[in-house]
């Protein structure tokens, strides 16, 4: 029976992304930790979603018909894994860990979020070490630096208009909008309103532990991931009543990428043949964007996510000493109802994945192919919640290939 470098060869390979619709990309693999000796890699994979949605009925003239509302987007990782004896291994990785590349298009006087468009990059790098307590028992963590930055503009007649200031020239509060229209609005109208998140470094750790069995090529691992707090250096504009506009800079806006678990459990069945099954959950709740102005305006968060579980069953066999491959089904669950942010417009999915991987001499090539199958869901604004699109039948299918030498 082989070890359990077979499912780890194919890993990155086959699940080339952790979501094409949301914003978690990469799951925080750490896979690497685990290879036999000397290892190095690299990949690279491409992710194009199909994510179209309509107007839901309304007093609009037409329902209008979104087409291309999530960008195709390209991940690049590396990694490098060290045995500095026969008990304790070190690794450095690289992968985007979240991002986001929305674009709503369609003109914002006719249609609910026409111009609305959202673009989130990072970048993590993390400094793991694995110790082998016993031939089968290890624990492992590390450090990470998560680079981050964004930009998201809302438009559409879903926001009401321009935003009313004040005579201070700041936007007047939701409680001051509510007093002037005797409580038939209850915050302040932000089409076209506008915030840039500018670069930031934020650091946060990895804790865990992994009991195996090598003779049936049995691993539980279990992975606790930290939050990372990044605090943004904030330019926040408006389009105001008469025409005007208002830029506010010097502002700070923190944000916490979530925390999360990942549980991966691996076993032979029969020669050459593994099982796997692994389950995250990523705590999304907590993430928020909630910029001073925006908040002073509206009353209201800019960005809430609901948490997510994501559980993977599948199977690795190696056919030949040289070839093997894998097979897997993903389902990604969100909590609550199918209302969602339109910055975020489709709610989990169902994703089918396969993958192989041959090696010549030193030199492992892999690639897979993953098909998602992206949850409905209906975009909302306003306070209380109102759905302003309808977002169905959406998939995506992301390709990857990757490159590892053992040394």
């Amino acid at each position: 029976m082989k070890t359990s470098a077979t499912i780890a060869a194919l890993a990155a390979a086959a699940a080339t992304t952790a979501s094409a619709g949301g914003i978690d990309r990469a799951a925080n693999n750490n896979d690497i930790i685990f290879r036999s000796g000397n290892y190095a890699e690299i990949g690279i994979s491409r992710t194009i979603p199909d994510v179209t949605g309509t107007d839901r009925p309304s007093a609009l003239p037409r329902r209008y018909e979104y087409d291309g509302v999530a960008d195709s987007f390209t991940l690049v990782n590396f990694g490098i894994k060290y045995d500095l004896n026969d008990r304790l291994s070190l690794a450095f990785t690289g992968q985007q860990d979240y991002g986001s590349d929305i674009n709503y298009d369609g003109n914002p006087g006719t249609s609910f979020l026409g111009g609305t468009s959202a673009v989130a990059d990072t970048y993590a790098l993390s400094l793991l070490a694995r110790y082998k307590l016993t031939e089968n028992f290890s624990v492992h963590g590390g450090l990470r630096a998560d680079r981050a930055d964004g930009k998201i503009r809302l438009d559409g007649l879903a926001y009401g208009g321009p935003t009313v200031f004040g005579p201070t020239g700041a936007p007047l509060s939701a409680a001051q909008v509510s007093a002037l229209s005797g409580g038939a609005r209850n915050s302040n109208a932000v089409s076209g309103y506008q915030v840039e998140l500018d670069e930031d470094w934020g650091y946060g750790y990895q804790l865990g532990a992994a009991y195996e069995v090598p003779e049936i090529a049995l691993r539980l691992a279990v992975t606790y991931t930290s939050k990372i707090t990044h605090d943004f250096g904030t330019t926040e504009s408006f389009s105001a009543s008469g025409g005007r506009s208002a830029t506010f800079t010097g502002g700070t806006t923190s944000v916490d990428t979530p925390q999360s678990v990942n549980v991966n459990l691996q076993s032979g069945v029969a020669k050459n043949t593994l099982v796997f099954a692994n389950y995250r959950w990523a705590d999304w709740s907590e993430f928020k964007i909630n910029p001073d102005q925006f908040r002073r305006a509206t009353g209201a968060q800019l960005v809430s996510i609901d948490d997510a579980h994501t559980y993977e069953i599948g199977v690795a066999h190696r056919f030949t000493p040289a070839f093997a491959a894998r097979a897997s089904v993903v389902r990604d669950i969100v909590d609550g109802d199918n209302l969602v942010s339109p910055l975020s417009p489709t709610k989990g999915y169902t994703a089918f994945a396969v993958g192989g991987s041959y090696t010549v001499g030193s030199v492992e090539y892999s690639a897979g192919v993953r098909y998602f199958l992206l949850g409905d869901a209906q975009p909302e604004t306003g306070t209380p919640d109102v759905a302003r699109a309808d977002f169905t039948d959406n998939d995506a299918i992301a390709f990857g290939f990757k490159i590892g030498y053992s040394f």
